[in-house]
């Protein structure tokens, strides 16, 4: 099934803000604003934070509109582009490092993980088009899955209940429920024992 666009630029932004459609810039101004401020309260406020203080981390993601469940964990150096644009459960994960551009919402499940510099990637851009739009995608980190050390989501992927992510791989496709995937780009290698869960 064809990933559905979320958020098209070219339907936002007028033509007529730029006349190279390279300099047209992809959200509002007042997108624009939000971000800048949430920059700052992450560089004095979230970045700055002893690493116990995962509560803490959650409460400024949740000023910003982020809908945080409990316990998540959160570590100083992970970066959110847009909090209003996520939604964990309990128990989320992201590691020192972790990246989520978000764009257009992204769904963590209970337990999931983002390990050390992992990515998950909400958008890209239609090269397709000459004036080269952005295109964001919503996307879903199910449940007990794992998105290990520096491996990369593209955008628009779901990945499944319990799903692993190896090592620096890269998910170009949809992953598949307690399926451990490597490789660039990630191809299955065995299904994970779902039991213990």
């Amino acid at each position: 099934m064809p990933r559905q666009v979320h958020y098209n630029a070219a339907e936002h932004i007028a033509s007529e803000t730029a006349k190279d459609p390279f300099l047209r810039p992809a959200f509002s101004a007042s997108n624009r604003i939000a971000r800048f401020t949430w920059n700052i309260c992450w560089a004095i406020f979230y970045r700055l934070s002893p690493r116990p203080f995962h509560a803490w981390r959650s409460m400024l993601l949740r000023l910003f509109g982020a809908k945080m469940g409990p316990h998540c964990h959160f570590y100083p150096s992970s970066r959110v582009w847009a909090p209003w644009n996520l939604i964990c459960a309990d128990q989320v994960t992201a590691g020192d490092g972790a990246e989520i551009y978000n764009p257009a919402p992204i769904r963590l499940g209970s337990h999931a993980i983002l390990s050390q510099n992992s990515y998950l990637c909400g958008a890209t851009h239609d090269f397709d088009d000459p004036a080269f739009p952005l295109l964001a995608y919503t996307m879903e980190i199910g449940p007990y899955a794992w998105v290990c050390a520096r491996a990369c989501v593209a955008p628009g992927v779901k990945v499944g209940e319990g799903a692993v992510l190896g090592l620096a791989s890269v998910a170009t496709r949809d992953l598949e429920p307690w399926g451990v995937y490597a490789g660039s780009p990630a191809v299955k290698v065995k299904q994970r024992n779902s039991s213990n869960n």
